[in-house]
């Protein structure tokens, strides 16, 4: 009976899962995100296939590792990974917690991520050389595959109880800060280990872990080796009903878990609409777990990114931990009123509200960011012994601050994205609505807007020196009343529309009008414009603007994965100039290929579709 419950229940929630990714199929903007990332990993599983091909098993092992570390971390940058299925909406159904979250893992499996890591473990069977290891492969990629997506579905479970208590929230931030900041500059971490001579210390400690354990089993059966080989296969077994079991007991507390409100500690202070709006920002900042989750990830994000190349003795980017971390806070904030959803209608109900709003946003922001990134880049610019780094960080600090203070108030009332508002959130509070997408999309464009704010500041101080701090200071200010005074037209103008776009999310209607221009575009057009502006990043700063960098303040000993530097005299600036004029060229390819779509829309104006 349990059984043919089970049986049912993964069949229906399969069904259901299958129709939501056909229904994200019309959507062109989700569609661009996952042809775009099944390409990706696709070319990702192909290197793996790779690797086992070349019959390197110490190298194949680390990278089926790096495959289940992505599915562990991935999702917690992806909005708490795909939860199309929710355990909430099953809550009043009587089904026992392991049918439910078994039932949930099959239809995991009815998606592109799980499809491209079994090609991607296909290499096991290559890995095998012999009849016999390839046929052990396929029990052993299939636990394989299971226990990948069982630990993802496991770390966002644990990763939700983290988030509802504040230590947590500041230790989950931490961590994803130094995963994210890994990916980016775990190359100097890599160099310095393989400068050790490590290798076979990592390759151990990779079979060693769950990850590993697949090809152990392939690697004994073409030794012959059968107890291995079940030993293999029972603990990749046995790990997968260990992680059930506790996503199990999770989900139970995910659903029937109670949460009471909270007990107000003292009331706010203000003695009119500016102080008041001031007090209630800066609570948010201070009380809501979310919001102290991003402001603990920026400034992590800031140090482990500057601080990764101490490892090989390098101190070049300890000034511009600052710097980073608040182009990254003001990334992570660029939805600012969206996450705010119906809560809203206060401030727009009160005559008057949206100026003293707007700017106490912007001044909650500067608090929180301003004093800590003066104080990091003052205390690393010191220890890092660079006198020339002085009046450009300077000089760059308060042009950004200004700029991320504006444009993140004026990103989140032009370009809004509906969120769940805070008190419907679920167990899951990484998991934000249905426009996750949408948000990173808005997130990468605010990390290319925030740090352009500091250009002008940037220039002068790279020609003139410390002219560029009061050039820095004159912009950052501009940039913060400017910016600041566009959102306040717009809320004024447009503060009703935003706040039914919070409440109600887009209608029917508004999607086609919004991807008409879109959907009269060839597919490859599209697919061509979504990898240009995903990707033109790429070659327009770490491979452009950061050469670039080194070459005008001097530093010539870095030479990292920047093509550029491997280049000899003129050749160094010829490479940068192309790479600058490959990434802008992609970005105006994507850019204008998606405005012209949205002019040709239904409305016939850019403001017409986005409003």
């Amino acid at each position: 009976m349990a059984l043919a419950l089970t049986y049912s229940t993964s069949h229906t929630l399969v069904r259901m899962r299958l129709a939501a990714f056909r229904h994200a199929l019309k959507d062109q903007f989700r569609l661009s995100w996952i042809v775009t990332g099944g390409f990706v990993g696709l070319v990702l599983a192909g290197g793996t296939i790779w690797v086992a091909a070349r019959g390197d098993n110490d190298v194949l092992v680390v990278v089926l590792a790096v495959w289940m570390l992505g599915w562990v971390v991935g999702p917690l940058f992806a909005g708490g990974g795909d939860e199309t299925l929710k355990p909430e909406y099953f809550t009043m159904m009587p089904l026992p917690p392991r049918t439910l979250s078994t039932g949930l893992l099959v239809a995991a499996l009815a998606g592109v991520a799980p499809v491209i890591s079994l090609i991607a473990l296909l290499s096991l069977v290559i890995a095998g050389g012999n009849v016999v290891a390839a046929l052990v492969a396929v029990p052993a990629l299939l636990l394989q595959l299971f226990c990948f997506i069982l630990a993802s579905r496991l770390a966002v479970a644990v990763y939700g109880v983290l988030l509802q208590v504040r230590a947590g929230a500041v230790i989950a931030a931490i961590v994803n800060a130094f995963i994210l900041a890994f990916t980016a500059q775990g190359w100097a971490l890599i160099v310095a280990f393989v400068s050790t001579d490590v290798q076979g210390t990592l390759a151990k400690g990779a079979r060693i872990a769950p990850s590993g354990w697949g090809l152990v089993a392939v690697e004994a059966a073409g030794r012959g080796d059968w107890l291995e080989v079940l030993a293999a296969l029972a603990g990749l077994v046995v790990l997968g009903v260990l992680m059930l079991l506790a996503w199990s007991a999770l989900l139970v507390r995910r659903t029937t878990a109670s949460r009471a409100g909270g007990k107000v500690r003292r009331s706010l202070s203000g003695t009119d609409p500016r102080s008041g709006a001031a007090a209630k920002e800066l609570r948010s900042w201070t009380r809501d777990l979310l919001y102290g989750h991003k402001a603990v990830f920026a400034i992590s994000y800031g140090l482990f990114f500057c601080m990764m190349p101490l490892a090989l003795g390098w101190k070049a980017m300890l000034p511009w931990a600052g710097p980073a971390a608040v182009v990254m806070a003001a990334a992570m904030s660029a939805n600012l009123y969206g996450a705010d959803g119906t809560a809203l209608w206060t401030t727009l109900m009160t005559p008057g509200a949206n100026g003293p709003d707007v700017r106490a946003r912007q001044r909650a922001f500067l608090l929180v960011f301003g004093p800590i990134t003066l104080a990091i880049t003052l205390l690393l610019t010191w220890w890092s012994g660079y006198a020339s780094a002085w009046p450009l960080v300077l000089s760059v600090l308060p042009a950004l601050l200004g700029g991320a203070a504006g444009l993140v108030v004026a990103s989140s009332v032009y370009a809004a994205v509906p969120t769940t508002d805070a008190h419907k959130r679920s167990g899951n509070p990484l998991n934000s609505g249905e426009n996750e997408g949408e948000t990173m999309g808005i997130v990468y464009v605010m990390l290319v807007l925030v740090a352009s704010t500091c250009a002008p500041a940037l220039i002068v101080a790279l020609n003139v020196g410390w002219w560029g701090v009061p050039i820095g200071v004159l912009s950052g200010v501009l940039a913060w009343w400017y910016f600041g005074r566009l959102a306040i037209r717009r809320l004024d103008k447009k503060g009703p529309e935003l706040l039914t776009l919070l409440r109600h999310g887009r209608s029917p209607a508004e999607q086609a009008k919004k991807t008409a221009g879109l959907d009269a575009l060839p597919k490859w057009k599209r697919t061509a414009a979504g990898f240009c502006l995903g990707f033109a990043a790429i070659p327009l700063f770490p491979q452009a603007v950061v050469p670039a960098i080194f070459k005008l303040t001097g530093n010539d000993d870095t030479r990292s994965w920047f093509l550029a530097l491997y280049q000899t005299g003129p050749w160094q600036w010829v490479v940068i100039v192309l790479m600058a004029a490959l990434g802008l060229s992609m970005y105006a390819f994507g850019g204008l290929t998606y405005y012209r779509a949205k002019k040709r829309a239904p409305g016939g104006s850019v403001a017409a579709v986005a409003g």
